[in-house]
């Protein structure tokens, strides 16, 4: 449908502006366990309403959603780790920047996908700028190495996860159904992580950043949702290309909200990144 068709690539860019908001808010709390902790419970919260509103997902999609929800909480304790380790204008990028390639071969291999040679130059071309944008400081030391694996690590992850939703989705027979489920079961995994290790303790001082994590919460959500809705109508690598373009967000927000330097190596590699998507959308049409 055309309506439709036009409006994936609008809903998968709001989705890329959220993401690097919503992870933002969470590298600025300072301690940054509890800042994932209060995200993951207010969309935990939101995720019992949506479950209440939606139907239940056919049960062909829960192999694939309940691989989903050990995926991603894999990845946010990852992405977690990385946010503790190293600088957000660094970290984000490598965790987001390595996803497309991954998901354009898994979508092709295991799931049989064909990709034009225009849609494979355009994701080629974006992951080129996201790998520019991780590395504009120059090549990492060896002590920013546990950073560096945990960011990649968290790329590895999304790329599963994004194929994992993306085929379930439209085993499940409702959008809105395999959201609230998949968030409402990954939720709470972090915060029964960190009870094992701090206990009572974690949330104590943590009034003042909690309106930054229910923020944080209700951007991750909506993010994640649009995402999931266009899965289910578009091209996964495709998708997952546009979605990566929160790095040129995120580039914007280290350098005027973390006072990070943008420099002209970061300057390019956003125009590369932009270059992508224009080449992913002639491909398209």
């Amino acid at each position: 449908m055309p309506g439709f068709a036009s409006a994936v690539p609008v809903a998968v860019l709001t989705a890329a502006v959220l993401h690097a908001v919503w992870n933002g808010l969470a590298h600025r709390i300072p301690d940054k366990l509890v800042g994932f902790t209060l995200i993951n419970l207010t969309y935990t919260a939101c995720a019992v309403v949506l479950v209440l509103l939606n139907p239940l997902p056919a049960a062909a999609s829960w192999p694939y959603l309940l691989t989903s929800v050990a995926v991603q909480t894999t990845s946010t304790v990852l992405l977690l780790r990385a946010y503790q380790l190293g600088d957000f204008g660094q970290m984000y990028p490598i965790a987001r920047g390595s996803a497309p390639l991954l998901v354009a071969l898994m979508s092709v291999t295991a799931l049989g996908q064909h990709l034009g040679l225009g849609e494979l130059l355009g994701v080629a071309v974006i992951s080129c700028g996201l790998i520019g944008l991780a590395f504009a400081k120059g090549v990492p030391g060896r002590a920013q190495l546990p950073a560096l694996g945990a960011a990649a690590g968290t790329g590895v992850m999304i790329a599963l996860y994004t194929v994992l939703d993306g085929s379930g989705v439209r085993h499940a027979g409702t959008v809105g159904g395999y959201v609230a489920w998949l968030f409402l079961l990954q939720g709470p995994m972090l915060a029964l992580i960190v009870r094992l290790r701090r206990g009572r303790s974690l949330l104590t001082g943590a009034g003042r950043v909690v309106p930054l994590g229910i923020a944080g919460g209700v951007l991750s959500l909506t993010a994640y949702g649009l995402v999931v809705w266009a899965q289910s109508r578009g091209n996964l690598a495709t998708i997952a290309a546009l979605r990566e373009t929160s790095i040129v967000i995120a580039a914007l927000i280290a350098t005027a909200v973390f006072r990070e330097r943008l420099g002209r190596l970061r300057l390019t590699a956003s125009a590369t990144v932009l270059a992508g998507i224009v080449v992913l959308e002639l491909a398209r049409t």
